[in-house]
């Protein structure tokens, strides 16, 4: 919901710096894996009970996952490079409910739902890009993307904000995942009927 809002503020400060790594040859690849890695130890810090240390972590995955997208645009997104950013969003977003369930045994049900609202909300988003992709149809709302970016209630920067919110909130974990797993519910009902408009 607010990613695209957010574009035009994010996006030239990280070209910059997505420019200037390019131009020393980090890859946008290389990117992608260290901050999928810092984003897993932020899971594992938060499992483990170090809720602050893994908040430092998830920010700078988060940071680490907008400077590989401009560094991809630096040099010229590629399809593996996209695959590579998904799979790598994903694998983050679960591991921070799993890490809470871990470390708090009464998180472990609403962990679990959330993980599963994430599940649902990535396999309509995938869908809706696998069908866009099929159509021909492109949009640049979320940047210049390798695949077709579909909006929604729950998106990349709404999630960050729940994550935040966990890690500085732990003893209402249950209520904060429920509640976004609701959203990511009410999206892939969102998504759906945006495939009904736009694809009968």
């Amino acid at each position: 919901m607010l990613d695209a809002r957010l574009r035009p503020l994010i996006d030239p400060p990280l070209n910059r710096a997505g420019r200037a790594l390019a131009r020393v040859g980090v890859s946008a690849n290389a990117l992608t894996f260290t901050g999928l890695a810092i984003g897993l130890g932020g899971a594992v810090a938060i499992a483990v009970g170090d809720l602050w240390l893994g908040l430092a972590l998830i920010v700078i995955n988060r940071l680490a996952d907008g400077l590989d997208g401009a560094v991809a645009r630096a040099r010229a997104p590629t399809p593996l490079g996209g695959y590579f950013d998904i799979v790598a969003d994903f694998a983050f977003y679960v591991s921070v409910p799993v890490g809470f369930g871990v470390m708090d045994q009464s998180n472990a049900l609403p962990a679990l739902v959330l993980v599963a609202s994430f599940v649902l909300t990535g396999v309509s988003f995938l869908a809706f890009a696998v069908v866009a992709a099929e159509r021909g149809d492109e949009t640049q709302a979320h940047g210049k993307k390798s695949f077709f970016y579909s909006t929604g209630l729950a998106e990349g920067t709404e999630t960050i904000a729940i994550f935040i919110a966990m890690c500085i909130f732990p003893t209402w974990f249950g209520i904060i995942a429920y509640v976004y797993a609701g959203l990511c519910v009410a999206t892939v009902f969102q998504r759906s009927a945006m495939a009904i408009a736009k694809f009968r």
